[in-house]
C-alpha cells in the first residue's frame, strides 16, 4: 500500500499513504468515498444494495401478511390441518422465497433507476424534475417492454408518474418552511 498515489481532492501534491500523517489519509479515504458514491456507478450500486435490502424486508413482511396459504396436496387443504413443526417449516420457506423474491426485483428496479437517471442527468448536464421523469418513463417501459407495446406504453407512464410525484415531495422539503405562530 505504500507505492499507492491518491487522486482524489486532497492533499494536492499527490503523495504517496506512507508519506501521509493519519488525518491526511483519514481524509484522503474519505474524499475517494465521496467521490465514489456521487459517481453513476456509486449511485447504482448503492441502489442496488438499498433496493435488495428494502425488497427483503418487504417480501419478509408480505409473507408473514399471508394468513391462508392452502398446501395444495391430496390428504390436506389447509396448512392449518398439518401438524405445528410442518406449518412452521412451510412459513419459513414460503417468507424465505418470497423474501428472495421481493429482494432481487427491489434491487433489479432500484438498479436500473438509478443507472438510468444518473445517466439523463449527465446527458442533459441539469439537475431538475425532468431527470427522474424521463428516468421513470424509461425504467417503466424497460421493465414491461417484453409484453408488447402497449404495455410498454403503460409502464412509462405510471413510472414515469409515480417517479415526478416522489420527486416533486423530495424537492419540496428543500424548500423555506411555511410562516407560523412562533415567527413573531
Amino acid at each position: 500500500m505504500n507505492n499507492v498515489i491518491f487522486t482524489g481532492i486532497r492533499p494536492a501534491d499527490n503523495r504517496p499513504y506512507s508519506e501521509m500523517t493519519q488525518e491526511e489519509q483519514a481524509a484522503a479515504g474519505a474524499d475517494a468515498m465521496i467521490n465514489f458514491m456521487q459517481s453513476c456507478p456509486g449511485k447504482t450500486i448503492m441502489s442496488g444494495v438499498s433496493g435488495f435490502v428494502l425488497g427483503g424486508f418487504f417480501g419478509l413482511f408480505m409473507a408473514s401478511m399471508a394468513y391462508d396459504v392452502p398446501v395444495g396436496s391430496e390428504g390436506v387443504k389447509h396448512i392449518s390441518d398439518l401438524p405445528l413443526k410442518q406449518q412452521m417449516k412451510l412459513q419459513f420457506s414460503d417468507m424465505g422465497r418470497r423474501s428472495w423474491s421481493s429482494a432481487k426485483n427491489f434491487g433489479y428496479i432500484g438498479m436500473i433507476y438509478s443507472a438510468v437517471e444518473c445517466s439523463v442527468e449527465s446527458l442533459r448536464a441539469k439537475n431538475d424534475l425532468y431527470n427522474g421523469t424521463a428516468a421513470g418513463c424509461i425504467t417503466g417501459a424497460g421493465l414491461a417492454i417484453k409484453s408488447g407495446p402497449q404495455a410498454a406504453a403503460l409502464g412509462c407512464a405510471g413510472f414515469a408518474a409515480f417517479s415526478t410525484a416522489i420527486d416533486m415531495y423530495m424537492r419540496g422539503e428543500a424548500s423555506r418552511p411555511p410562516p407560523n405562530d412562533y415567527d413573531d
